[in-house]
């Protein structure tokens, strides 16, 4: 978490382009990678993972020393409830904070939309969990992908040696895509931006909830994890 002293304006402006240009990225290359890949479901996620990757590293390098480079909801909650002093202080960059992300997630879905002569404002079909056309409930193996990825996430996080955390998060992430059934969305404002976007990268609205629940989880027990695994004082 960034420092009263520091401008809040500046850390949010930093947050929103952020989180929109971390959105675009993973939108827009995805519905690249879907018009390329010729139905190739494999070689359209290596693309949007690939993606998704620099641009993460990219983002987090250049605007980390401005904001911290969160760019996700549950990054700066934890963040925040690890600082005990000035915590009122804290808790109003905190909520500026997550507004700014979830806003600049919005942004980032209908600029990858424009780009790629979509309609500018929509929503995403693609059921990643919950009630399917026939009534069958589905979802836990994806629910429990995303506590396990975010879990993750904020660990390392958590656990980066300074000056690694771009490179560590952003090859946490690209593996992650790949070896969590929900390829690993991690982010509350990733969930919001995708909804805006009916494409290969796109979460139907109803699918959202039990996303951002697990997310929640995960991101909960990552924190403790990284917390009792911390170097103890001598």
């Amino acid at each position: 978490m960034s420092t009263p002293a520091a401008s809040l304006p500046r850390q949010a402006l930093a947050e929103f382009v952020g989180t929109a240009a971390l959105l675009c990225a993973v939108i827009g290359s995805g519905i690249m990678a879907e018009r390329l890949a010729g139905g190739n479901v494999a070689v359209a996620l290596l693309a949007n993972t690939l993606a998704t990757v620099f641009a993460l590293y990219v983002l987090i390098e250049t605007l980390g020393p401005v904001s911290g480079a969160h760019f996700n909801p549950l990054v700066t909650l934890v963040l925040w409830t690890r600082v005990a002093a000035a915590r009122e202080t804290k808790l109003q960059f905190a909520v500026v904070f997550i507004a700014s992300q979830l806003a600049g997630a919005v942004l980032g879905a209908f600029l990858a939309n424009a780009m790629f002569d979509l309609q500018v404002l929509q929503f995403s079909g693609k059921l990643r969990g919950g009630w399917d056309a026939a009534g069958r409930f589905t979802g836990w193996g994806q629910w429990l992908a995303e506590a396990v990825a975010t879990g993750g996430l904020l660990f390392v996080i958590l656990r980066s040696a300074p000056g690694k955390a771009s490179a560590l998060v952003a090859c946490y992430i690209g593996a992650a895509y790949w070896f969590t059934a929900s390829t690993s969305f991690a982010n509350p404002a990733a969930v919001m931006g995708r909804m805006f976007s009916d494409s290969f990268a796109g979460i139907a609205p109803a699918s959202a909830t039990g996303f951002v629940l697990a997310q929640c989880v995960g991101a909960a027990t990552g924190a403790w994890l990284a917390r009792l695994l911390a170097p103890q004082p001598q």
